[in-house]
């Protein structure tokens, strides 16, 4: 039988309730005091798009901007925990997106107005908008974010916990890598896709790049961001673990029932974590995914640097025609490329001079060449259909010719998206609907090595690229990217391509050359270093000698989808089971 309960300790008991019950009242009004205060203020979000706008300089043309975007990526986290809610957190994403991309591709109103012909006004808004819609992607990250990595309660009451700011928290730590990397691979699948300035580039010769090969530039954004989140996860923490004189000292229990849990452990462990992932990115390139096979090749890279006002004149056509006869005639080489639609006419409409010419080099020297020209088929009434922006092949001693169609079509450009051609008519831009070739085309034979080609910015879609190499039946030793850049004249375009063209080579461990208009005309090797460019904006060849390489990187054998999986996985463990779920209050 249990013993009688003394009134004395009922009396102590129901005394120590009613003070709980005045201290929790009390603390209550104090929290409802504090957020009535925490309506984030506009200068907040603000302070995000100009973080946005700072993160541009990560990219090319800045030298290992790739430790620059960790420190702007650290700032972006830490100020998406000072956010209180789940709208909050979205527009600041949206904002630190908007002022990333509204800088980071303002070169697009450069082809809009001044090589489209665009009234100023229209194409600043145009830019203004696709940079909002860009901006939706780290705002639905963000969003995703506020979901997975839950609030720290503090004790409170599910709706004041609501509206107080986010914790670093483990959860969210990797809630955040998770949503920022399927919210880039989002945007370069969405509406045909528009991955350029995803987060992963700007590590190209940054700390993180040792990851390429094994999980892609959406991968390599998601170490980023798991590396960001680790140094703000320690360096709050430690604040917080700091003992501070001027206030008294606490009881080992919280006002919640909890003890305190971590102390110093917490920021040393997320400190280390960050550490051995900067370690690992910076060791992992001394791994040879792939190994070199066949003989190297000399190779001559052509820019012609033809004005794009010109390059559809009639007048320019002459002008370009002679000079690119000249650039391929001049020496020989084991294999000549132009740069996209160099000869800006249809195959067969290229005179006969030209091509008799250019024949006659090849047998007589030995040397293979790809030129840029308008593919199209001819019906049996001597109709044209079905126009192609295509790649040639000339192979010495052989008739006929290869053919690349591209494949990956730049919307506005090359064809019309539904209920856009008002838009596409207020531009002077002379390319229509044109059609696509096959997802992955047999490479271009050149003394035994298969050179794989791509034309213009079809060498942005990672998965693209490691899907021909793993998928043909003779998987190319070399990539050759054709490209046509005057559309954005003088500006950060050209070297932000080249950056892009590295990743490519770090994913699949293999080199990449790249002919181009006006620039950046370059030789990439295996290991994504630039070994030889030519300045931009000159005539010229480019000579180099390259060595084609065979083997699968970890990437292009899975490609996105390792980065892609885990990502989902880890998200919805944190929607499940991270701080703040209601489930979880209830079962406490």
């Amino acid at each position: 039988m249990a013993e009688p309960i003394d009134s004395r300790t009922r009396d102590g008991a129901r005394a120590a309730d009613s003070a709980t019950t005045v201290t929790t009242a009390t603390t209550a009004t104090t929290a409802s005091s504090a957020v009535a205060r925490r309506a984030l203020p506009v200068w907040h979000y603000l302070a995000a798009a100009a973080l946005g706008a700072l993160n541009t300089l990560s990219f090319a043309p800045t030298p290992h901007g790739g430790w620059l975007e960790i420190a702007i990526f650290a700032g972006f986290y830490f100020w998406l925990t000072r956010t209180t809610g789940w709208k909050s957190a979205l527009f600041t994403g949206w904002a630190f997106g908007f002022g990333n991309f509204v800088s980071g591709v303002w070169w697009l109103y450069v082809s809009m107005h001044v090589y489209g012909g665009m009234p100023a006004v229209l194409a600043g808004t145009a830019l203004v908008l696709f940079s909002l819609y860009l901006g939706l992607y780290p705002a639905l990250a963000a969003l995703v974010w506020s979901f997975c990595a839950g609030h720290a309660s503090n004790g409170l009451d599910r709706s004041k916990a609501d509206r107080l700011p986010f914790s670093p928290t483990w959860h969210g730590v990797f809630a955040f890598a998770s949503a920022w990397a399927l919210g880039e691979w989002a945007r370069g699948y969405v509406f045909t896709g528009f991955p350029w300035l995803s987060s992963g580039y700007a590590q190209v010769d940054g700390p993180l790049a040792g990851f390429a090969p094994i999980v892609g530039v959406y991968g390599v954004g998601w170490m980023l961001a798991l590396v960001a989140a680790l140094i703000v996860q320690a360096l709050v923490h430690m604040r917080k673990a700091r003992p501070d004189a001027s206030t008294p000292p606490v009881s080992p229990v919280s006002s919640a029932g909890r003890a305190p849990r971590g102390g110093m452990a917490t920021p040393a462990v997320a400190a280390v974590a960050a550490v051995a992932a900067i370690a690992a990115g910076l060791l992992l390139p001394l791994v040879n995914w792939t190994h070199p096979e066949n003989a190297p090749l000399n190779v001559r890279l052509l820019q012609g640097n033809v004005k794009q006002e010109m390059k559809f004149s009639e007048s320019g056509f002459v002008d370009s025609l002679a000079e690119f006869q000249k650039l391929i005639t001049e020496k020989p080489a084991d294999l000549v490329v132009t740069p996209e639609t160099a000869i800006p006419v249809l195959m067969q409409e290229i005179p006969e001079k030209f091509g008799r010419d250019i024949r006659a080099f090849a047998d007589g020297t030995g040397t293979a060449i790809l030129f840029g020209a308008v593919g199209g088929t001819i019906t049996p009434d001597r109709r044209v259909v079905d126009y192609t922006n295509s790649l040639f092949g000339i192979t010495p001693g052989q008739n006929g010719l290869y053919r690349y169609d591209k494949h990956h079509l730049v919307p506005f450009g090359e064809f019309v998206p539904w209920g856009f051609r008002w838009f596409v008519n207020l531009m002077s831009i002379p390319l229509g609907d044109f059609a696509r070739g096959a997802p992955v085309q047999p490479p271009f034979l050149v003394h035994n090595q298969p050179v794989a080609v791509d034309i213009c910015y079809e060498d942005i879609f990672g998965e693209e690229i490691a899907r021909t190499v793993r998928e043909n039946p003779t998987s190319p030793g070399i990539l050759i990217n054709s490209t046509n850049l005057a559309w954005f004249g003088d500006t950060i375009a050209l070297d932000q391509h080249l950056q892009i063209a590295r990743m490519r080579s770090l994913e699949t461990g293999r080199p990449m050359l790249r002919a181009t208009n006006t620039g950046a005309t370059a030789a990439i090797d295996a290991h994504g270093n630039v070994i030889a460019r030519l300045p931009a904006f000159t005539v010229g060849s480019l000579d180099v000698r390259v060595e084609g390489t065979q083997g699968f990187t970890p990437y292009v054998t899975s490609g996105n989808n390792t980065v892609i999986a885990v990502s989902l996985l880890l998200l919805a463990f944190g929607f499940a089971f991270g701080p703040g779920r209601p489930g979880r209050k209830k079962g406490r």
